[in-house]
């Protein structure tokens, strides 16, 4: 053995010792010390300036309002409340004022999604070529989305307006028929509340689709182009496969927030005419600030946190269901 072997082989044996050292420190700081587990208070303190408010704002009421539901609540009574049980739930179940609104509820949600998810697919597949004031064009689809619900309700009110309306004055402008008063007619005032939904909304779901058609590489439009794949089956096999989970999650969030959707339609038509737009929510909040019936309404409240709950779940399954095929 050589000289420069012999002193190798000392340095060799320091270097294995200090791996072994190195590797059982990282070990034993990684476990920290013997008999004590790490501790979470300092991420509890980050986490409670989110979690309180989250508690006293959203699941204080919540949970106030599901004890309200079993009782007799009533404004201006003198009388203690009472515990009633599931009466209020009894007396729901053949209240058909309530599935009427129900029903109502399901259409607005329905006919307000399907055309706002279409149309802003379209739209954001539009913003998303290479056009000449691109950035304008995208400014100005999102101002709708700015708006205020009420300020909303109010111009869509001076659009409708039976005698000095735009909609009536274009209308009769170009012979297409007199002028309707579109929000209080018994046959119009769904379709034309619907309408005001969909301009409201789309807005937001265009932005969410944009941002997923621009996480699409540009790669595979392109490799799917040299191979004589035209719009409509690169859209199929690439551009949607992209975007679905986006799609899929946007259009669960807007079935929710339609449903559950209250000044839009209060403004325009307070859920007439005759309870035609009379959507669950609002009939909740005629019971309870109109009649003063505190515990019926909540447990109006409690059917559609119930509904809204098992929608959430089949989405979540649906959800878990896709990651785990992928």
């Amino acid at each position: 053995m050589t000289g420069a072997a012999r002193a190798a082989g000392p340095v060799r044996a320091a270097r294995r010792s200090r791996s072994v050292t190195l590797a059982t420190a990282t070990k034993r700081s990684a476990r920290g010390a013997p008999g004590k587990r790490p501790s979470d208070h300092g991420a509890w303190f980050l986490v409670l300036p989110a979690l309180i408010p989250i508690l006293v704002l959203s699941v204080g009421p919540l949970l106030y309002g599901i004890a309200l539901a079993f009782t007799d609540s009533q404004s201006g009574r003198t009388a203690p409340t009472q515990w009633i049980g599931a009466l209020n739930f009894q007396d729901l179940l053949h209240d058909t004022l309530f599935w009427d609104s129900f029903r109502i509820g399901l259409l607005w949600a329905f006919g307000v999604t399907v055309p706002q998810f279409l149309l802003a697919l379209g739209l954001a597949l539009l913003l998303n070529q290479n056009l000449r004031f691109r950035w304008l064009a995208r400014a100005l689809a999102i101002i709708p989305w700015a708006m205020p619900e009420v300020v909303v309700g109010i111009m869509w009110r001076l659009v409708y307006h039976p005698d000095a309306g735009v909609l009536n004055e274009t209308l009769s402008t170009f012979g297409l028929g007199e002028g309707k008063d579109w929000l209080t007619g018994t046959a119009t005032a769904l379709f034309a509340v619907i309408v005001v939904g969909v301009w409201a909304g789309m807005p937001q779901t265009t932005v969410a689709l944009l941002a997923g058609l621009q996480n699409t590489p540009r790669e595979l439009h392109e490799a799917a182009a040299m191979d004589g794949a035209g719009a409509w089956r690169r859209f199929r096999t690439v551009t949607w496969p992209a975007i679905k989970p986006v799609a899929l999650a946007i259009t669960a969030l807007n079935f929710i927030w339609n449903f559950n959707s209250f000044a839009l339609v209060y403004v325009l038509t307070q859920g007439g005419p005759g309870g035609r737009t009379r959507l669950p929510m609002l009939f909740a909040y005629e019971e309870a600030f109109r009649y003063g019936q505190f515990g019926y309404a909540a447990a109006m409240g409690c059917v559609m946190v119930a509904v809204i709950s098992v929608l959430l779940a089949l989405y979540l399954v649906g959800r878990l269901k896709g990651d785990d095929e992928a």
